[in-house]
């Protein structure tokens, strides 16, 4: 064949690959090509690929099930009433969180915010956990208190003591760090933990959210921390001085790079369930062939497997007196927590989704999941913030110098805002005008608890008395200011009908000292948010961007007409 045949053969596959649908250089609404759009200095496409697994985590694909389940009630809650929801894809981690992992959090705020600067007294107090959850009145478990969250024979063990408000600080945490390693690993972020570098302390450490607004409202505006950005979309001016040897150049990265990765957060209770039952092992085609009590598929708790048969597949209490079985044959191999991953995942390639803990999940507790008012990826607990604004039009950053504390109802001290992080304020009724989908910004109680459901629907709240009207009469601490402005912990003394308020929050799945019944994954319990327990730890999820599979569909190409 020679040269003149090969270059017409060349040029005919050129124009039958370009009318098969080819990747063309302009938009298809404005015919501006890449190289157009990076020349006036706009965004162009990147080499985005899709959301990556975050680490330690398994993707949980989305779908409808039936939400509350059960297949016993003999408590007689009638808090599981079955129905139908949609639950969109998401990540959860395939373990809970261990005491190793939660100890790497602890020494970073030790490290970052030093117990002895006064500013920073309560920040490291406020996220250790309750090792006291171990003593029992008629037990000897003293030696629990003092190893079972530092010592290296139970680092691998599910982390315990820990409230659902310490829960939530440690996803917020997490999201920083994870997003910190990748900036560092670009080569954006100088390496801030190497010793001969910078020291991190105080201001100089990592936030996402406060990153993404503007780059020099970190590290007290020192700009060397950073060192190469990425590529500009605006190319250097003819005359401009070059940088500086050391000098940051290029840009910072943005929520449109797709680099960094969303919030941690803790999984939502529609969320949990749907993850533990991992129905798709049931399902032939589009539809479920029966049901599943437990995490696993079959009706009984113990191993089938040649190989492991008898065992049982989770860590729970068996009997009364009895949590792990005979000396010499210990069918669940824990009598309090076990290792995480010493049982098999679930389909999701979830470890633990019943027993070993209970788990904290996000939504505050109602009797009554109403699915009436949202069928489509339901959480109750809503409040809608907005970042706080000073007189000058800065977003306002939580200060070094002073920070502000709550104390809660069991007389804990934790701070308002950690510092370095953005300030936020509740969304205003004026901010909400006009819109179809929330009037305010507290929804927590929403059709449930609010004046709207109660007789009193047709009055104004913003001019009555909560305690004339409020549909839960449950326990109200006093709100006494003792020295130096600490909350004095009086208990409340009156007449109460109910435990159910809105920080009580929702535990899911049975633990190391539960019974069988609790492993249904519909089955579900509350806590006020500041409690603790020996037998409730939790895991984070995160959101998943895009297309609910990673498999994503193609766009259909357009068929040429004849």
């Amino acid at each position: 064949m020679n040269f003149l045949n090969k270059l017409t053969i060349f040029a005919l596959v050129a124009v039958v690959l370009s009318s098969c649908g080819g990747k063309s250089n302009s938009s298809s609404l404005t015919g501006w090509s890449n190289k157009d759009k990076a020349a006036a200095g706009f965004s162009t496409e990147n080499n985005y690929k899709g959301q990556k697994t975050p680490p330690g985590m398994a993707l949980v694909e989305g779908g409808t099930f039936t939400m509350g389940h059960v297949q016993d009630d003999v408590m007689f809650d009638w808090n599981t009433t079955p129905h139908r929801i949609q639950v969109r894809s998401f990540y959860m981690d395939q373990t809970e969180v261990t005491n190793q992992e939660y100890i790497f959090y602890l020494e970073w705020l030790e490290k970052v915010f030093p117990k002895d600067n006064e500013n920073y007294e309560f920040i490291y107090e406020s996220a250790l956990p309750d090792t006291l959850v171990w003593r029992d009145r008629l037990g000897y478990n003293e030696s629990l208190t003092e190893t079972y969250l530092r010592s290296p024979s139970y680092a691998d063990y599910p982390l315990v003591g820990v409230s659902w408000i310490q829960a939530v600080e440690y996803c917020n945490w997490r999201t920083d760090r994870v997003n910190e390693k990748i900036l560092m690993d670009k080569g954006i972020i100088k390496n801030l933990f190497n010793l001969d570098s910078i020291k991190s302390e105080g201001k100089d450490h990592f936030v996402t959210e406060t990153y993404l607004l503007d780059p020099t409202y970190l590290f007290d505006g020192d700009s060397t921390i950073y060192k190469k950005g990425l590529p500009s979309k605006e190319p250097r001016k003819r005359g401009d001085a070059r940088p500086q040897r050391g000098q940051f150049q290029g840009r910072h990265v943005k929520t449109s790079d797709g680099l960094l990765m969303p919030k941690f957060r803790l999984p939502t209770e529609a969320e949990w369930e749907f993850a533990a039952k991992a129905n798709s092992e049931k399902r032939e085609f589009n539809n479920l062939e029966g049901r599943k009590k437990f995490p696993w598929d079959g009706r009984y708790t113990r191993n089938k497997s040649s190989k492991s048969q008898g065992d049982q597949l989770a860590n729970f209490k068996l009997a009364k007196g009895d949590y792990s079985g005979l000396s010499g044959w210990s069918n669940d191999g824990g009598d309090i927590t076990i290792a995480v991953k010493s049982y098999p995942p679930n389909s999701f390639g979830l470890y633990d989704m019943a027993g070993n803990v209970a788990e904290w999940v996000a939504d505050v507790y109602r009797p009554i999941i109403d699915t009436e008012a949202n069928d489509f990826n339901y959480f109750r607990g809503n409040t809608f913030m907005k970042p706080k604004i000073n007189r000058d039009g800065r977003v306002v950053i939580a200060d070094y110098a002073s920070i502000n504390y709550d104390t809660l109802d069991n007389g804990k001290i934790v701070p308002s805002d950690l510092p370095g992080e953005i300030m936020y304020v509740p969304v205003t009724k004026r901010d909400a005008f006009m819109r179809n989908n929330y009037e305010k910004s507290y929804n927590v109680d929403f059709k449930d608890g609010d004046l709207a459901s109660t007789k009193y629907f047709n009055d104004n709240e913003d001019e009555m008395d909560v305690m004339t009207w409020r549909m839960y009469n449950h326990p109200i601490i006093p709100k006494e200011i003792g020295e130096g402005g600490l909350r004095r912990q009086i208990y409340d003394t009156q007449e109460r009908r109910t435990l159910v308020s809105d920080k009580t929050r929702v535990y899911k799945g049975g633990s190391w000292k539960d019974r069988e019944y609790w492993l249904d994954p519909a089955q579900r319990r509350y806590l006020p948010q500041y409690s603790a327990t020996n037998s409730i730890g939790f895991r984070c999820a995160m959101d998943r961007l895009g297309p609910m599979k990673e498999d994503k569909r193609k766009p259909f190409p357009v068929k040429a007409k004849k």
